[in-house]
């Protein structure tokens, strides 16, 4: 047993010296303080981040299919009526949602941005008390009165008992409606009136949209569109303006919930417009992102980048529909976020690769400075030290 444990004796990597034989020195004990110190204030630092969750991101191809797409909006018009502007979105599948308006809130504001009243339906005004006599002809005992379309009913069963239902009779059959002064519903109920009203107020629209998740686009802008010959039309004759303002501030737009660090580069953007048509445009690139917390709960949202382009006015070209124009595309990319502890075996190499190191940088530095002090001793004792 003796020769064993000899044997193990010497293997022994940190052999003792006699306590008589140590020198302690003044910069020693300046270093060992220092060393210490930088040692414990890298553990702790090193046992924060042990305690805290990390985010680990990955780049995956987006393999979902049929699902949707949530656009969540808060978009204010300083200088443009809630009566006039009205909100589309299409996409490449040919998918059309003209004057959107479920799930989209107005509120009109004046001229300081107070609101004035808060309506969850669009344009026009509600539908009148006494309806309109029929459009066919005699009335027969009992019948119910109905109001005319003015050529847009698509039956004779059809009716028309406010100026909104002639106006949306007319986008259905693709017409616009140039003097609503002709239609007797629209005057009637004061249609023009209400528009000369609300000159100078601005308008502020939230909401969202749940869309197919292809590529397409989604706009604010005045009147109400329809096809013609294929084409996305706005009528703007209704109004009798030259000019509309659609000077706007994105308060938020987003494309999907909020997970944590997730940034809207379009939030709180401003444009003044400064001639009397504009067409602003955003192109959007839209990135699927999935967040997974630490619990395990998992967030499906999208991040985006996006670049701006205004069109302005232009002498001897059709003018472009004055408005606000979001074109989004999606990426076949998509960007996982998963957050998750550092392992305690992680943890643990760091603080004993903490130790180590400055230890041993700390022996070296102790080393060079006791060298030099002896050195130039010796140097002054012989007296070769100018």
């Amino acid at each position: 047993m003796d020769g064993i444990f000899g044997k193990l004796r010497n293997l022994d990597a940190y052999p003792k010296i006699n306590e008589d034989f140590y020198s302690r020195t003044l910069s020693g004990g300046v270093i060992t303080i220092v060393s210490s110190i930088t040692m414990l204030l890298l553990f702790i630092s090193e046992f924060r981040l042990y305690l805290h969750s990390v985010t680990e991101t990955k780049l995956v191809v987006d393999t979902s299919r049929g699902e949707t797409l949530r656009i969540n909006f808060d978009i204010t018009f300083p200088a443009l009526a809630c009566s006039v502007v009205s909100l589309d979105a299409m996409d490449i599948s040919g998918e059309q949602h003209l004057d959107v308006r479920h799930d989209i809130i107005k509120k009109r504001i004046d001229a300081h941005g107070n609101v004035i009243e808060t309506r969850q339906d669009g344009i026009g005004s509600p539908t009148i008390e006494k309806p309109l006599q029929r459009h066919g002809g005699r009335l027969e005992h009992n019948e119910t009165y109905c109001g005319s379309c003015y050529g847009a009913e698509v039956s004779d069963e059809d009716c028309c008992n406010s100026c909104e239902d002639v106006r949306e009779a007319y986008r259905k059959k693709g017409w616009g409606m140039s003097n609503p002064d002709l239609i007797d519903q629209c005057k009637r109920e004061g249609f023009l009136e209400r528009i000369k009203e609300e000159e100078g107020e601005g308008c502020n629209i939230y909401g969202f949209l749940e869309v197919n998740k292809v590529a397409g686009n989604f706009h604010f802008a005045p009147g109400k569109s329809f096809q013609q010959s294929n084409i996305h039309v706005h009528d703007l004759l209704a109004f009798q303006k030259d000019s509309f303002n659609v000077s706007h501030k994105i308060n938020r737009l987003a494309f999907g919930e909020y997970f944590p660090g997730a940034v809207n580069p379009l939030d709180r953007v401003q444009w003044i417009q400064q001639t009397p048509y504009a067409m602003y445009q955003y192109f959007i690139k839209v990135v699927p992102t999935v967040y997974t917390d630490i619990n395990g709960h998992t967030i499906q949202s999208n991040q985006f980048s996006v670049t701006e382009h205004y069109r302005g006015a232009e002498t001897g070209r059709i003018q472009s529909v004055p408005g606000v124009f979001f074109f989004y595309d999606l990426s076949p990319i998509k960007v996982t976020f998963a957050e998750q502890h550092v392992s305690f075996l992680h943890f643990l190499t760091n603080v004993c690769a903490i130790v180590g190191g400055i230890f041993t940088v700390s022996g070296i530095l102790d080393s060079f400075v006791y060298h030099g002090q002896r050195a130039i001793k010796k140097k002054m004792d012989l007296g070769k030290l100018s």
